[in-house]
């Protein structure tokens, strides 16, 4: 996302820039953040989290293809990674509470 993210025109790095930017470290960082609390119930919490993550990250990446700032292909490349990240996020939630 990062390289995705350079790709924005200057007068957009403390707009969708920065936003693009903590959306994509948030999703990782709240997972290992819930991961190391030692206890499946705030696990679970911080998936929650970082599914709101991966969802603003998608909704900032849907305003750049809106706003013809980046390439149509480019930008579906990164919500297919999106899509990849909910899902496993999902399918690890729906593992943690069966057991």
């Amino acid at each position: 996302m990062y390289l995705l993210a350079k790709k924005l025109l200057d007068d957009e790095k403390f707009g969708l820039v920065s936003q693009i930017m903590r959306c994509s470290v948030s999703i990782p960082s709240n997972i290992a953040e819930g991961e190391g609390r030692n206890s499946t119930q705030e696990f679970v919490r911080f998936l929650n989290i970082a599914n709101g993550s991966t969802a603003e990250l998608e909704t900032q990446l849907m305003l750049t293809l809106r706003l013809n700032l980046l390439s149509e292909i480019a930008i579906n490349k990164a919500l297919s990674l999106c899509k990849q990240i909910r899902n496993m996020n999902y399918s690890l939630q729906k593992n943690l509470n069966n057991n």
